[in-house]
């Protein structure tokens, strides 16, 4: 589950470093703007560290399953709050690119 989740934030951060062109309000010489690679480093990493959280609490709620059946509902609400760091790094990265600040 974490793999997919990684693979698919490298993706999405793939595409958000797609230079930005002079038609979003953005323009350098270079054409290029550092918040895309702010924007997928926010869904990376956001990502990465869900992947760890997730993988540490579904180990530990995995032993605790064995011994208590029900402490199930616990156990997944501490997997979902790990879950949740990729959607913060998601908010960030849509925020930076879409704030034109």
């Amino acid at each position: 589950m974490s793999s997919a989740i990684l693979l698919l934030s490298l993706f999405l951060g793939m595409l958000t470093a797609i230079p930005v062109g002079a038609a979003t309000g953005y323009s350098s010489p270079q054409g290029f703007e550092g918040v895309n690679i702010g924007a997928g480093l926010a869904i990376g990493l956001a990502a990465i560290g869900a992947g760890v959280a997730v993988g540490m609490a579904a180990a530990a709620g995995i032993g605790v399953l064995t011994e208590r059946r029900d402490m199930f509902g616990t156990v997944l609400i501490f997997v979902a709050i790990g879950e949740g760091i990729v959607v913060y790094g998601l908010v960030f990265a849509v925020l930076m690119l879409f704030a034109h600040v």
